[in-house]
């Protein structure tokens, strides 16, 4: 008599935090059903082991890793392996960085403060429905869908008022140490806002802040 043996679903985590990976594949590999198949570093990493044959089911992916980001890596996989199922598991909850991923593919959202109940609940829905929209999610996206609920766009950044001040005078042609010159502070303090900003607007150099600054309202030209 013949007895057919289910195929688990294989899983791909995609994060640049070597101690968090693994934690969640020997978590993963606790659920039924389920198998970590690639355990990779950052987009880039990830390519390397689609490229060997090893095209998962599922990809848990985080946001913000080096080489190679989520929303690149989104991006990638939406062009070049349809067949996956993104979930993005990230420590960031800005609406933007939600619709900016769900446009680039994902099915599913999750914050890394989430409870092991809630990830086995997401990677069900993924298998069996193809998304898993959490109440987080749902409600984040019906905040970015109502701006006016948002509140300014400095709060959206979580902008102080120093940092606003910088951002502002940073969209002009003033050089770091006129900036620092102006708002009466040390250079290291003007370097302190700038990278504050930087990380709170997801932007790498001055010219992509000036141009979030822009489309964000925060700055007129």
């Amino acid at each position: 008599m013949e007895t057919s043996i289910a195929l688990k679903t294989s899983i791909a985590i995609v994060d640049d935090h070597r101690l968090l990976a693994q934690a969640l594949a020997d978590l993963i590999q606790k659920f039924d059903n389920y198998e970590v198949s690639i355990v990779a570093e950052n987009g880039r990493d990830l390519i390397r082991h689609l490229g060997q044959g090893n095209c998962p089911d599922i990809v848990l992916l985080d946001i913000n890793m080096p080489e190679m980001d989520g929303f690149e890596t989104a991006a990638y996989l939406k062009e070049h392996c349809p067949a996956c199922k993104v979930l993005a598991l990230s420590m960031m909850d800005r609406e933007e960085n939600i619709v900016r991923m769900i446009r680039n593919g994902v099915r599913g959202y999750l914050l890394k403060g989430c409870r092991p109940a809630e990830l086995r609940l997401a990677l069900d829905d993924l298998r069996t429905k193809g998304y898993h929209y959490s109440e987080f999610m749902t409600t984040q996206l019906v905040r970015s869908l109502n701006p006016s609920e948002n509140g300014t766009p400095a709060a959206l950044f979580n902008l102080n008022d120093r940092e606003l001040t910088f951002l502002k005078l940073a969209c002009s042609e003033l050089t770091y140490v006129e900036i620092a010159d102006k708002m009466c502070v040390s250079a290291r303090t003007v370097d302190g806002y700038r990278e504050a900003v930087f990380l709170k607007m997801q932007v790498k150099t001055r010219v992509g802040m000036v141009l979030e600054a822009i489309r964000w309202g925060l700055v007129q030209l």
